[in-house]
């Protein structure tokens, strides 16, 4: 059976995968509030990206160390989600799944910690 969805093209297609992208972003703002907090968070830490750094360089790695956190916590919100949608059944896969996931966000929020202090360290330090 072909997917109804497959057949779209050009703008058309764009358009569609815009719509999907915004009603993930919509969900994910309504039922996960780990991705709630971080929304929050990276509406201050965004601006501030652009005052703590000195360079283009500096500023995407800031601001793109926030974003990576927002990306990879709505992987972790899919991941939880399809587990869900499987089963709620205790089974040792599920929850090494999850857990995986849980692991991926918790790397991404310490790279973007430290990242953070590194700069800020650099900027007060006058360094």
């Amino acid at each position: 059976m072909d997917n109804p969805h497959k057949g779209r093209t050009g703008l058309d297609r764009i358009r569609h995968a815009a719509g999907y992208s915004l009603q993930g972003m919509q969900a994910a703002l309504r039922h996960e509030s780990a991705f709630r907090q971080e929304a929050w968070l990276a509406a201050a830490l965004l601006p501030a990206a652009f005052w703590l750094g000195r360079s283009w360089v500096e500023v995407a790695l800031l601001a793109g160390s926030v974003v990576m956190v927002m990306i990879v916590e709505l992987l972790n919100s899919a991941i939880e989600a399809t587990v869900d949608r499987i089963s709620f059944e205790l089974h040792e896969l599920a929850k090494r799944a999850k857990d995986y996931g849980s692991a991926a966000v918790f790397l991404a929020l310490a790279l973007c910690g430290g990242i953070w202090a590194a700069a800020l360290w650099s900027r007060l330090a006058g360094g």
